[in-house]
C-alpha cells in the first residue's frame, strides 16, 4: 500500500478535500462513540476482515479496537485513488471509491523498521 503513496501523482484540491473531510468525519465518529457511522466510512474489505477477526458486527468489534481519538486532521495527501490523512496521534489510509473516499486502515503509526503499524485493516 505504501508503494502507491511514493509512486503516484499530485492531486487536485477537490480530491485533497474530500479525503481530509472523509478522515475528519471518521475521527469525529469515533470521538462521538458512533460506530455505526465509523464503519460506514470504513472501505468494504476492512469492515469484512475487521467482522471476520473480530468475529462481531463492524460497530461492537470497532468499539472494542482502542483506535487513538483524534481531535484535528493535520492534513491529507492524495496520489490517485489513494490518500494519507494525518490526525493527532495516528495516520489514516483511505482509498477513493464510487461513493467517496473510505477508510482502508486506521491507528497507524510509523515503525523504525516498517512502513506502518496499523490497529485497523483490510485484509
Amino acid at each position: 500500500m505504501l508503494a502507491v503513496f511514493l509512486t503516484g501523482c499530485g492531486a487536485s484540491g477537490a480530491r485533497v478535500d474530500g479525503a481530509r473531510d472523509a478522515g475528519r468525519a471518521f475521527e469525529q465518529a469515533l470521538a462521538s462513540r458512533n460506530y455505526g457511522t465509523a464503519c460506514d466510512l470504513l472501505a468494504p474489505e476492512t469492515r469484512a476482515q475487521l467482522e471476520e477477526d473480530e468475529k462481531q458486527a463492524c460497530a461492537k468489534a470497532l468499539e472494542g479496537q482502542e483506535l487513538p481519538v483524534s481531535g484535528a486532521v493535520n492534513g491529507a495527501e492524495v496520489y490517485g485513488r489513494q490518500a494519507l490523512v494525518r490526525a493527532d496521534g495516528e495516520t489514516l489510509f483511505l482509498s477513493q471509491f464510487t461513493g467517496g473516499w473510505r477508510v482502508v486502515a486506521a491507528g497507524c503509526t510509523p515503525l523504525e523498521d516498517k512502513p506502518y503499524r496499523c490497529v485497523v485493516k483490510g485484509g
